[in-house]
């Protein structure tokens, strides 16, 4: 540069710099400045952390960045190697002119530039080809700029704009990109990378030319260290770390969740934050991960856990892989009607102990019956007889769950669930609520079952599920049952058999239950535990039957993996209800309740039950002969068995030969023709 040119920029400098100075400058001047910014929109967890990042409208990834949440090593590193003195100035800096001046003078060409922070900020809002006069122009909208706005969002709007290589604007997006993780906490190599790569985007990505993104970032250490922003030992170590040689994805957690709240967001939103524990999110998604390769490859699984005591939202899983077609990953699986299938018998229960017409210890009728002209069936070919309401729960017998349904009434008992905001479908729109309900003859979705659930956790009050953390404190419940039966329902759950194939680790107790949908299309787990719920659904999207897969097969395993990795104060029985000093059990039973009468029973006469010899009690075997098996009533044929396995026994008679391996405990069952049974449990004294 000649120096008449180098007196013209100065000169120009000047003119434009009190041209700024005025108020009236002219539009053409602030318009640029006042241009919006279009975001990419980030979805955080509770903790801040991206869960998901959605492209912006120009298909860019950008960032807005907050400096509470950027490195304060790496905002040091950056305005001493870019603008030393960002802070003092104006937004234009008249030494860095005169030096960049007197070395073109000095070199006859560019040595050095004189744009500040400022001025850089002022060309990413708005890009002009690089000539005196733009130059110029970026001057007088510096001084603008900086009379409109703080240095500290000055400098958040440059860290926002800032390019990075490909469509990665700003820090955060170069950080998740390159790092894969937030600008929160950087390593001197890190800050110095993240420094170097926008003096020539394109040219320093480190995943394309990593040898000169390495060289670019050692120049910065070194001048970091001349210039007092780190170590001259911290910068010779720094050299020698690893450059990222790829560019990973952004963040993609709980997919089809964040994309709901994508949908419902006002455009223009750069951030929505949730209640979502991001950590379990993560181990919630490797689990369903792994559950799935046990499964066919068209079958899916869906997650929710939540907070009971606000509804709160902490982990989602709509599908185990989102862009697996043949799983149908993209269908969230957390929100599709399908049947429950015995999901719903504890809120019945609960309801009719609260109406008190049943209690815990009223006996209940297990054997086929005729119930307003519908005979229902277990899902076991077998019928207990008479057992307590308690047991019949815990064993989700459907004969008695009917018959309590056609006691308490269909439609009111689809009303209660649907007044807490619940959706329950019928098979069609014009139907009546029928005795088919209570065992998954109505539509309804993993996430209404979750909140239906958070019901059995204290106070029968029942939230809806909350995935926007504003929402959170909110006090929305709906009343479902008292608190004295919520907690009674939910002992009388933690103490249903453990699942055969569900490993427990640690913790304490689990109410739990299970469903399975006929055909079993559905197989469902729902747990309580403390102030947690997790509702765990497997099955195939399309609703093609999987035969052998239930409830207690295929999602209870994963419900208890999932509350393994809870944490231990939400595992802690919950306290009776306040004035419920007497817990139920101990309490007189009023002889109405004693017994829950059968409806019309059908043709077999009295259930079976096993005379000789009765349950609980002890045998001394008499030598070497057999002892005698006597039942009483049951339709004939009987079968007997002992530990599950056929003894010989005339099949006309109510009699059996039981010959005992040697002395211990055994289980003596005996089922009739119509598939009643009955069990006792004994022990054999004696030596063989």
């Amino acid at each position: 540069m000649t120096p008449r040119r180098a007196c013209l920029l100065a000169t120009v400098l000047t003119v434009i710099a009190g041209i700024a100075a005025v108020p009236a400058a002219g539009g053409w001047l602030v318009r640029p400045l006042e241009r919006a910014i279009d975001p990419s929109l980030t979805v955080t967890d509770r903790d801040g952390r991206a869960l998901r990042v959605f492209l912006s409208a120009d298909e860019s990834w950008r960032l807005p960045a907050d400096l509470d949440r950027i490195d304060p090593g790496y905002q040091a590193m950056l305005i001493a190697i870019e603008d030393q003195r960002f802070n003092a100035h104006i937004g234009v800096d008249p030494l860095a002119v005169v030096r960049a001046v007197g070395q073109m003078i000095g070199a006859g060409r560019v040595v050095s530039g004189a744009s500040t922070l400022t001025m850089q900020t002022v060309r990413l809002l708005d890009p002009r080809p690089r000539t005196l006069g733009a130059k110029a122009v970026e001057a007088a909208r510096a001084l603008i700029l900086e009379r409109r706005l703080g240095k500290r969002e000055i400098l958040a709007l440059y860290l926002t704009l800032a390019p990075f290589g490909g469509n990665l604007e700003g820090v955060r997006a170069a950080s998740l990109a390159y790092l894969g993780k937030e600008p929160v906490a950087l390593t001197p190599a890190e800050a110095a990378l993240l420094v170097a790569i926008p003096q020539a985007p394109e040219r320093l990505r480190p995943d394309r030319h990593p040898q000169a993104a390495r060289a670019a970032r050692n120049r910065i250490l070194l001048r970091a260290a001349d210039a007092g922003a780190i170590t001259a030992s911290h910068a010779a170590e720094a050299s020698v770390d690893p450059i990222p040689t790829i560019r990973r994805p952004m963040p993609m957690h709980a997919p089809h969740l964040t994309r709901r709240i994508a949908l419902a967001a006002a455009s223009g939103t750069a951030s929505v934050a949730t209640p979502v524990d991001g950590d379990l999110q993560r181990r919630i998604e490797g689990m369903a991960a792994h559950w799935a390769e046990t499964l066919e490859p068209d079958a899916g699984i869906a997650v929710v856990v939540a907070d009971a005591t606000n509804g709160a939202v902490l982990a989602h899983l709509g599908s185990p892989d989102f862009f697996n077609a043949r799983r149908a990953g993209q269908i969230d699986m957390t929100r599709a009607m399908r049947s429950p299938g015995s999901t719903l018998k504890p809120f019945l229960y609960g309801l009719a102990f609260d109406d008190g017409f049943l209690d815990p210890r009223s006996i209940v009728t297990d054997a086929p019956q005729r119930i307003s002209g519908y005979a229902p069936a277990n899902f076991a070919p077998v019928h207990i007889g008479e057992l307590p309401a308690a047991d019949a729960l815990r064993q989700s017998l459907n004969v008695p769950a009917v018959a309590i349904l056609d006691r308490y009434g269909p439609a009111r008992f689809v009303n209660r669930l649907r007044a807490t905001d619940a959706r329950l479908e019928l098979p069609h729109a014009t139907d009546h609520p029928g005795l088919a309900v209570i065992l998954g003859g109505v539509g309804t979705t993993l996430e209404d079952l979750v909140s239906l659930y958070t019901g059995l956790s204290g106070d029968g009050r029942v939230r809806p599920l909350v995935i926007s953390a504003d929402q959170v404190n909110r006090t929305d419940s709906r009343p479902l049952l008292s608190a004295g039966a919520s907690w009674v329902v939910a002992r009388i759950l933690e103490e249903a058999p453990h699942p055969v194939h569900a490993t427990r680790r640690r913790g304490g107790p689990i109410a739990w239950k299970t469903g399975t949908s006929y055909g079993f299309r559905d197989a469902w787990a729902i747990g309580v535990a403390g102030n947690r719920v997790v509702g765990v659904w497997v099955g195939r999207p399309d609703g093609t039957p999987r035969p052998g897969h239930y409830g207690a097969r295929s999602a209870a395993p994963l419900l208890f993996e999932v509350f393994d990795i809870l944490p231990g104060s939400t595992r802690l029985t919950a306290p009776m209800p306040a004035g419920s000093d007497t817990p139920p059990s101990l309490r007189p039973l009023p002889p109405a309740l004693a017994y829950f009468p059968p409806r019309d029973r059908l043709p077999g006469g009295t259930p079976v039950t096993i005379a000789y010899p009765r349950d609980g009690s002890e045998i001394e075997r008499p030598g070497e002969r057999p002892i005698a098996l006597r039942a009483k009533g049951g339709k004939r044929p009987l079968v007997w068995l002992i530990d599950g396995r056929p003894i010989p026994a005339s099949p006309h008679r109510r009699d059996a030969a039981w010959q005992p391996d040697g002395p211990g405990f055994a289980t003596l069952t005996v089922i009739d023709a119509e598939g009643l049974s009955a069990q006792a449990r004994v022990r054999v004294r004696g030596t063989p």
